[in-house]
């Protein structure tokens, strides 16, 4: 790699997982609430968008053959630009904004597999917790910058004009590949490649511990959903539309460098493991105290904030857990990256927002916290008992302290 290249600059080309979740998550909702479009019908169409967590799988190991994994960015930015704009285009077609959002998550998603595998295989390993705190603050600012200005282009501007700005924020990573050009791996081609990359894959599917890390990373441990359940229930709490895009806004960007750049610090004292089930616990007994708090636009602050401040630990987590387990010069960097991460960031999400979504057209606020909050605390607990016992085994118990 070029020397002095500081690493939040590589973290910033993550950039497009944020803008499409802050299209897909933050203003589709409140759009779709601004014209009365019920919450479980609204929780649908999210939902759909998250299963390119699940959709890419097959798309994934792609980026580990014959092309380098920077060409794949480059062209997965591109592409998830046009697809931004086509989503926003989308907002008053109901049958077919899901799509929309499935398809530049899922670009995205990929987008942020390839710079993985490609900025991973390069880096010093101690510097893999903080390039994906990094990551995450991107993420974070690219939702933050399109909640800001996604509500005043959507209302304000043509839906085109609209489209072109919030699209083109997936190109500004293109300046991160043109000013950082770490070594581009060589690739060989697909034909020459397929049998010794075929047989790794399968070795990859059989690993005890990228196993034990999905399964970690599938359950709501610390999913956080609520962070985009709250962007269209700003009415239970009397918050106006003003005060929802402030704090989806200004609110989540200060909330994710916090929690974010705390991750560098904690992992300093504890394993990343085990850093990420305490995350999730406590952010967990955070959202059940939502359920005392009176309805007030100052509990919609503190709840949409501290459920951001979270996620972002968590998510900064996943990408160190990913970085460390996937090591250096993996044949399939970008394959295991975003295997880990795209089950983390987005599997328990999705479902989860599925999940919060239906519990609330139920029982409202109520059995919203109470869904969201106690799936969390029980998935925590079955993974700390899951951990301490393969702890007892010599091996695993030194795989989880590299981890």
């Amino acid at each position: 790699m070029e020397r002095k290249v500081p690493v939040w600059l590589l973290g910033f080309a993550n950039l497009p997982l944020g803008v499409t979740g802050g299209v897909a998550l933050i203003l589709a909702p409140q759009v779709l609430a601004s014209h009365h479009v019920p919450e479980p019908r609204i929780a649908d169409i999210t939902t759909l968008g998250l299963l390119s967590s699940f959709l890419f799988f097959p798309i994934a190991p792609a980026l580990d053959v014959r092309f380098s994994r920077r060409t794949y960015a480059v062209a997965l930015s591109i592409l998830t630009a046009a697809l931004t704009a086509g989503a926003v285009l989308s907002f008053g077609d109901l049958g077919s904004l899901g799509l929309w959002l499935l398809a530049c998550m899922m670009g995205a998603q990929l987008n942020t597999a390839a710079i993985g595998g490609w900025f991973g295989s390069v880096i010093p390993k101690e510097q893999d917790a903080a390039l994906g705190a990094w990551m995450t603050v991107a993420n974070v600012v690219g939702a933050g910058i399109t909640a800001m200005s996604g509500i005043v282009l959507v209302r304000a501007a043509p839906p085109a004009v609209a489209a072109a700005v919030l699209g083109g924020l997936n190109l500004l990573p293109l300046l991160v590949y043109a000013l950082v050009r770490p070594p581009v791996e060589q690739r060989r081609r697909l034909t020459d490649s397929f049998g010794r990359f075929a047989h790794a894959l399968g070795a990859l599917a059989r690993d005890a511990a990228v196993l034990r890390l999905l399964l970690l990373f599938a359950l709501p441990c610390a999913s956080f959903a609520l962070t985009n359940t709250l962007g269209g229930l700003g009415a239970d709490y009397h918050a106006s539309e003003q005060l929802v895009g402030v704090v989806f806004g200004a609110g989540i960007v200060l909330a994710g460098l916090a929690g974010s750049l705390a991750v560098p610090l904690l992992t300093r004292r504890a394993a990343p493991i085990w850093v990420y089930i305490g995350v999730g616990t406590t952010g967990a007994l955070a959202t059940l105290s939502n359920l005392v708090l009176p309805h007030t636009p100052q509990t919609f602050i503190w709840a949409a904030v501290s459920q951001n401040v979270w996620q972002a630990a968590a998510l900064a987590l996943v990408s160190a857990i990913a970085l460390q387990s996937t090591g250096k010069d993996n044949p399939l960097a970008a394959t295991q990256f975003g295997l880990l991460t795209g089950v983390a960031a987005t599997g328990p999400i999705a479902y989860m927002q599925w999940l919060d979504g239906h519990a609330y057209g139920v029982g409202k606020l109520t059995a919203l916290y109470l869904t969201d909050g106690g799936c969390g605390i029980v998935a925590c607990l079955l993974m700390a008992a899951l951990f301490t016992w393969s702890g007892r085994n010599r091996a695993a118990s030194a795989e989880t302290a590299a981890l």
